[in-house]
């Protein structure tokens, strides 16, 4: 009986991969544009696309190195560049499907070009195994090395349906990889250039050979702060009535448990909230979103818990005893992490009583 459901099942992948397979675009995807300070490779084609207003990107500025100990969510062996440049602001992703027989080094000479036209400058530039990690992975792949693409997008943000252009694109086999790492200052914009030639002879035929040019776009600016500071009696009466609260005026630097000066105002109301109810205890427990892995988020929100405490402790005068910080990762969402806004709100503090 398995083996007659086992063949029926390899009989429609098989049918799946004959009938769903990649194709040549005629025009750009839809809703997609160019980025209005920088133009595309000519002839090239947008086949996928992200824009938000406001998020982070890491930049790397050096090649990828082997860091001990520690894997990505698909066992890969875990790389990432000494030198890098963490960066936020409005974020765009255009990936281009470029014109038959030219290299990914063309592109990459053109890019370069009217980088350098706007008064740019190239911070790095590297080919193939100069980048470090695996030079023949693209964004998908497990149980080997980490690459280039999954550093700069891993594949769980890869969300195109299977089999289609997008999807071909980014997750397929790549050989001839070429990277540039770039700044504009005039527009306080950075511009990470990827380009390399597909190897799929499976569902993803049309493209085999063909170069693809992935643009990602950081224009650094400040946050359009929408969260509105929580006033302290205000803390008291959630806290009374639901017996926690959720800040979002609580910031730090990405990655890191450095509490941003943005902050200030946050942990003050945090402070008049214990000193006019002297018995009331807080556990500080720290929330992420679901970008990287569980550890690695534990970790993380562990030491942004801490922070907080150690910052009331020393800035405010509260007793130590009086503040439990305690790190969830992303155990505990409020909304769906597939979203942006989704993120930020799961992205948190929370003072909760005990």
């Amino acid at each position: 009986m398995s083996k007659i459901i086992y063949g029926i099942f390899f009989f429609f992948m098989s049918a799946t991969l004959i009938f769903a397979d990649a194709s040549i675009p005629v025009k750009d995807v839809d809703g997609s544009k160019d980025h209005p300070l920088l133009k595309r490779y000519e002839g090239s084609i947008i086949i996928a696309h992200e824009h938000k207003n406001y998020d982070e990107f890491v930049l790397p500025i050096s090649k990828l190195e082997h860091v001990k100990d520690r894997r990505d969510d698909h066992n890969n062996l875990y790389f990432e560049p000494k030198e890098k440049k963490e960066l936020e602001g409005a974020y765009t992703r255009l990936v281009y499907l470029i014109p038959e027989n030219h290299s990914p080094l063309e592109v990459l000479r053109n890019y370069e070009t009217e980088i350098k036209n706007k008064n740019g400058k190239i911070l790095f530039e590297c080919k193939s195994e100069e980048c470090g990690g695996d030079p023949k992975r693209s964004s998908s792949g497990g149980g080997g090395s980490m690459s280039l693409s999954m550093y700069l997008y891993p594949e769980k943000r890869v969300t195109a349906p299977p089999f289609s252009n997008a999807h071909c694109a980014m997750t397929s086999r790549i050989v001839n990889q070429r990277y540039m790492a770039s700044e504009i200052p005039e527009n306080n914009m950075h511009i990470s250039i990827l380009a390399y030639l597909l190897k799929n002879d499976s569902y993803c035929s049309a493209f085999d050979g063909r170069t693809i040019a992935i643009i990602d776009i950081i224009e650094s600016k400040d946050m359009e702060h929408k969260m509105v500071t929580i006033k302290a009696d205000e803390m008291s009466k959630q806290i009374s009535s639901h017996g926690k609260i959720a800040l979002y005026g609580i910031y730090f630097d990405f990655n890191k448990a450095d509490i941003k000066s943005e902050s200030d105002q946050a942990l003050e109301e945090i402070a008049k909230l214990l000193n006019s109810n002297s018995d009331l205890k807080l556990v500080v427990a720290g929330h992420t979103d679901n970008a990287g892995s569980f550890m690695f988020n534990k970790d993380l929100s562990q030491r942004r818990a801490e922070a907080v405490v150690t910052a009331l402790i020393s800035r405010y005068g509260i007793e130590e005893n009086r503040l439990m910080p305690v790190g969830l990762s992303f155990a505990s969402p409020v909304a769906p992490n597939t979203t942006e806004e989704g993120r930020a709100k799961n992205r948190r503090v929370e003072l909760v009583a005990h």
